[in-house]
């Protein structure tokens, strides 16, 4: 999964990536201080793995892990190349989902390109620059559905859809509000709409407004995230990014101390599954123990092709244990005493948390 940190200069978003990524990218009060994409891989915290090690004592751990990119601020005209717009809409059209900063913070030192705090404005000017993009890209394929209608009169559903989804947009919404059915959204798979991407609002806050939750730019860019249906997290950056260097034991007495209940990344991570419909299997023996993210619903044949996809090709049957009958057991052994173990064929779906081995013909 690859997330792109976006959002207006100077909102925290290098600093955000920074804590989730326990880099130090350069964060400086000015303008469009971040060029090119500043890029950090980090594993997926998962106790289960550390589990499955203690039983099985492989020689090497592997959790799944999350790719994190820091694009470029985005400003006002953005769409018709003002600032690193250009830049930004092809950085942004490379990942599967956004993490949209936002600034809820006050600070006099620190400059705002709009000159004020203001949450929902702010909001507004990115989404209408990713909206403006879009609409763009669906006014020319429209233009090319309609000149292409006479000789194929099955444009027609494409042609009431494009004009719909147009009109729609044309009043600032979003394309990812629409909501689109299973046929519409094939329709437009070939067209990958920037304001569809699903997307976690990091509502950046000071440390005092982190702990005691009161903050009114917060308060609104919630109501956003709810009418959307997108995710959001309240994040002090600063603080999360002092975090994120010091070794396990003063983080969690520093964490404790401030009350929060788990580091930034654990919860951008939590939410960018549940927003992805994204979960995670298991594989187990002596060489290794790993995790490997899988969207929801993928079946035993297309979770097996995550591994290798000769796997997929040649999938026989499915051995699966869930990870928490695995542990209770002991062993592989005690859970087939149980009667928990289980051969699973092509149309399995695998569950969060399966520990799974492939049968496979090469």
């Amino acid at each position: 999964m690859k997330l792109g940190i976006v959002g207006l200069p100077n909102t925290g978003k290098t600093t955000l990536f920074n804590a989730l990524t326990s880099s130090k990218a350069e964060s400086v009060n000015y303008l469009f201080s971040t060029v090119e994409p500043n890029v950090g891989i980090v594993p997926v915290p998962d106790e289960r793995l550390d589990k499955l090690a203690e039983m099985y004592n492989p020689k090497k751990i592997t959790p799944a892990t999350l790719e994190f990119v820091d694009i470029a601020g985005l400003v006002k005209g953005a769409s018709k190349g003002e600032g690193l717009g250009n830049k930004f809409l092809a950085d942004i059209r490379e990942v599967d989902a956004i993490i949209h900063v936002v600034r809820c913070f006050e600070d006099d030192n620190v400059i705002h390109v709009d000159g004020t705090v203001n949450a929902e404005r702010d909001i507004e000017t990115v989404n209408l620059e990713l909206i403006f993009s879009d609409l763009e890209i669906l006014s020319r394929r429209l233009e090319r559905a309609r000149k292409a209608l006479k000789g194929d009169k099955s444009l027609q559903k494409e042609i009431d859809l494009l004009e719909n989804l147009i009109t729609y947009m044309e009043d600032g919404k979003t394309a990812r509000s629409y909501g689109f059915d299973e046929d519409e959204a094939e329709m437009l798979k070939n067209s990958p709409l920037l304001s569809n991407k699903p997307v976690i609002y990091a509502a950046n806050l000071s440390e005092a407004d982190y702990i005691s939750g009161e903050n009114a730019f917060y308060k609104s860019l919630i109501d956003i995230a709810t009418a959307e249906k997108s995710g959001y997290v309240p994040v002090c950056a600063q603080t999360e990014a002092e975090i994120a260097i010091m070794d396990e034991e003063d983080r969690e007495l520093f964490l404790t101390e401030l009350g929060f209940a788990e580091s930034g990344l654990i919860r951008m991570i939590k939410e960018g599954y549940a927003l992805l419909g994204l979960i995670s299997f298991l594989t187990a023996g002596e060489k290794e123990v790993r995790a490997w993210t899988i969207r929801n619903g993928f079946k035993a044949p297309k979770a097996a092709g995550k591994i290798h996809k000769d796997i997929e090709r040649g999938f026989i049957k499915a051995e699966v244990v869930s990870f928490d009958d695995l542990v209770s057991c002991g062993s592989i052994n005690a859970a087939k005493e149980k009667g928990l173990f289980r051969l699973e064929g092509k149309e399995y779906i695998i569950k969060d948390g399966d520990v799974v081995l492939f049968r496979f013909n090469v």
